[in-house]
């Protein structure tokens, strides 16, 4: 497995990692046990960074990697990293209702997710969504509280801009800032990107397949779930989504001619951004897994990157990435 740093302070990982969230929520329903043994098959295979949040299923995801970590070889569990979001405020009925980043709320976050996990440190803890009634400054030191206690290994960050990114920065040592980053998402190379390298700190990049749209496997004709948020989602409805397929039947024919998979052209063009960015690939099976492993066995040269820029050109999205309710709460989109 190749490897990558995150930043000058942050740990060494896998070139890839694996985001646990559609095990558990918003992808509609999954397969407890194909989950687990998909954690198992990216441990096996020298992913080492296993990405999840407090409130992905309301802890289910937490205690899903638990299970999974308990009943995996004691060499790969112990090569694992938890990469921890916490802060989002849930109801019973699934809602999100903001973030909160107070110090003590911090704190608590991670006993619970500590006890969940069954693990005595979490080796990256970040909040989810910058919490606009409470200074970054206060969120990060919180976080270097529990670093100082052993508690965790690292600060990361989560979906915030430039400015935010030096307030956080000038606190404590960030290893990390996660942040989505696709093809069809490339808002963070204007002015987030080179601060985030001016500055020491890495990204782990999600949404790289930009939840599915464009991994290759999605169809115009394909009815979602009522429990699958991209039913929300702007870029999957309607004429946004056959303008956005029509992106992915450009980029098919791209990947077919170096006899690769959309989805593994679409994970190279991530990994060929710089050795500072790793790539999260959200897997919830097996097979999936394996095809995105297939995006480390090949190289993108210049023409390649070229014709992709063709095919899928910045900008070219339709629709924004979240409905405009989270889009409010992203620091990193103001």
């Amino acid at each position: 497995m190749q490897t990558r740093t995150l930043g000058t302070t942050g740990p060494q990982t896998s070139a890839l990692g694996l985001g646990c969230m559609g095990m558990s929520a918003l992808y509609g329903d999954s397969d407890r046990a194909e989950s687990i043994a998909t954690i198992h098959a990216a441990l096996e295979a020298g992913i080492t960074l296993l990405d999840t949040g407090d409130f992905y299923g309301m802890g289910h995801n937490e205690l899903l990697i638990n299970e999974a970590l308990r009943t995996a070889p004691a060499a790969a569990r112990e090569k694992a990293l938890t990469s921890v979001k916490f802060g989002a405020l849930r109801t019973v009925e699934g809602g999100f209702t903001g973030y909160d980043g107070r110090p003590n709320a911090v704190k608590n976050f991670a006993a619970y997710s500590l006890q969940r996990l069954g693990i005595d440190h979490i080796d990256i803890y970040r909040i989810a969504r910058v919490d606009p009634g409470v200074p970054i400054e206060e969120t990060v030191g919180a976080i270097a509280e529990l670093v100082d206690a052993g508690h965790v290994r690292h600060i990361g960050l989560s979906e915030v801009g430039a400015e935010t990114l030096r307030r956080a920065a000038a606190v404590a040592p960030i290893s990390d800032l996660q942040i989505e980053y696709s093809l069809i998402s490339r808002g963070i190379e204007d002015a987030i990107l080179p601060t985030a390298r001016e500055l020491g700190i890495g990204i782990t990049a999600y949404g790289v397949l930009s939840r599915g749209l464009i991994s290759g496997h999605f169809s115009r004709d394909r009815k979602l779930a009522a429990n699958d948020f991209r039913g929300m989602s702007p870029r999957f409805q309607g004429e946004n989504l056959d303008r956005n397929l029509d992106l992915v039947d450009a980029l098919r024919k791209i990947a077919e001619q170096k006899g690769v998979s959309v989805a593994q052209t679409a994970i190279a063009w991530v990994l060929s951004r710089g050795e500072d960015i790793v790539p999260l690939v959200g897997a919830r099976r097996r097979d999936r897994l394996a095809e995105a492993l297939g995006a480390l066995d090949f190289t993108l040269d210049g023409d390649d990157l070229a014709a992709i820029e063709g095919a899928v050109p910045a900008g070219a999205a339709a629709g924004d990435r979240y409905p405009a309710e989270q889009m409010a709460h992203l620091d990193s989109e103001h």
